[in-house]
């Protein structure tokens, strides 16, 4: 949503919001632009609402719906409000399970070192795009463009919203659904796409390797490179000029991000939450770093912990060896009407911690017996303030 309004932003649109969760830096930097931060009490929606855009998470008794609907205000999901806002532009869609934010991010880069100047909305930070901490970091403002790149979610089904004259699918996997009804979700997505397709399901190989050029660790990196430089080969951009363009790609916030160290183990702060990433995030650490790997895990969700926790418990069971560490906080509650019947402990591995306060102390405390801490999870936005308060901590 963050994205979003920095996008109609960009855009020229005038904007205000709401947040269960106020004093955010991201809600700040909107702010600081002009846009009007309410607390999530239905008193930001007036008169001169002339429309209310929700995401999926919005239950049907928030306040702010139930004053929009009381006044009469058009109801839009986010989904069909960025596709409207990008409608001007040939839009090139980025779908898939895992890698969606950094393939986003790589190819909005690689675009841009090519000359192509994109609009970039993307659903991760990429560094050196907040101009300084004054803009919402995953969106990149072009002059002129011709091109945006976007990230569409298939959590909700929504990016059936989009109609893209390209498009990218990295991958598919059991998460949100299936891997059968994931895969049924992306068929439908591609079928009238009328420009170029990068599948990423489909195409295991092409015709270059982007080894060597990628500054981020990791096959699955590796491989969200090759499919950023194979659409923006598809749109025009040399190959050569495009392999180079990655070489400066500085990296996507919260993927693999590196935060500086806490008493001799080097912290990292990574989204990863479900099976898949969590797996590319411990195996890659394992390989590039030495000595033992710690990691602090929070359930974004009940419902995703439900769905998942089988499959992640027997990734971390397989993929732990004796020298690492996995380290659980309770589910991030959002608040709203979720089935509360299941948590952390479900999982039957792991040390359970009680807070981000325990978990402070004790990854302290532990730090020298690893080589590398990272800590993982989507939606707290506790989770990178620790990461920092553990290196600056150790840095006095």
């Amino acid at each position: 949503m963050s994205a979003l309004a920095q996008a109609l932003l960009d855009s020229g649109v005038e904007v205000s919001g709401a947040d269960r969760t106020l004093g955010t830096p991201v809600l700040a930097r909107l702010a600081a632009q002009g846009v009007a931060i309410h607390p999530n009490d239905g008193s930001g929606v007036t008169d001169a609402t002339t429309r209310l855009v929700v995401s999926t998470a919005i239950e049907e008794d928030n306040p702010d719906l139930v004053a929009a609907k009381a006044r009469g205000v058009p109801v839009v999901h986010r989904a069909a409000a960025l596709a409207e806002a990008l409608s001007p532009l040939k839009l090139v869609a980025v779908a898939g399970t895992c890698g969606k934010s950094t393939v986003t991010a790589m190819l909005g880069h690689v675009l841009a070192e090519c000359g192509f100047d994109p609009f970039v909305v993307n659903g991760a930070q990429v560094v050196g795009w907040d101009a300084g901490g004054t803009r919402v970091g995953a969106v990149r403002k072009a002059a002129a463009p011709k091109f945006a790149v976007a990230e569409v979610d298939e959590s909700d089904k929504s990016l059936s919203a989009f109609h893209p004259y390209a498009a990218i699918v990295t991958n598919a996997s059991a998460d949100h659904y299936s891997e059968e009804e994931m895969n049924e979700v992306f068929d439908a997505f591609v079928k009238d796409v009328a420009g170029p397709v990068v599948d990423g399901r489909k195409q295991s190989a092409f015709p270059f390797s982007a080894a060597g050029h990628v500054p981020m660790p990791g096959q699955h990196n590796l491989r969200n490179a090759e499919l950023a430089v194979a659409m923006a080969v598809e749109l025009g951009a040399p190959l050569a000029a495009a392999l180079d363009a990655l070489g400066t790609f500085k990296g996507v916030e919260r993927r693999m991000q590196r935060i500086g160290e806490c008493r001799g183990a080097t912290v990292y702060d990574d989204y990863a939450h479900n099976p898949e990433k969590l797996h590319a995030a411990l195996t890659t650490l394992q390989e590039c770093r030495p000595g033992g790997v710690a990691i602090l895990w929070r359930p974004h969700g009940y419902g995703p912990l439900r769905k998942m926790k089988d499959a992640i418990a027997k990734m971390f069971a397989e993929t732990l060896r004796p020298k690492d560490a996995l380290y659980l906080l309770p589910v991030y509650d959002a608040g709203g009407t979720a089935d509360r019947s299941v948590n952390s402990d479900a999982l039957g591995i792991g040390r359970l911690l009680a807070d981000l306060d325990e978990a402070e102390r004790v990854l302290r405390e532990d730090a020298p017996r690893f080589g590398t801490i990272s800590i993982c999870g989507a939606r707290d936005p506790g989770l990178p303030l620790l990461a920092r308060r553990l290196c600056a901590a150790s840095a006095k």
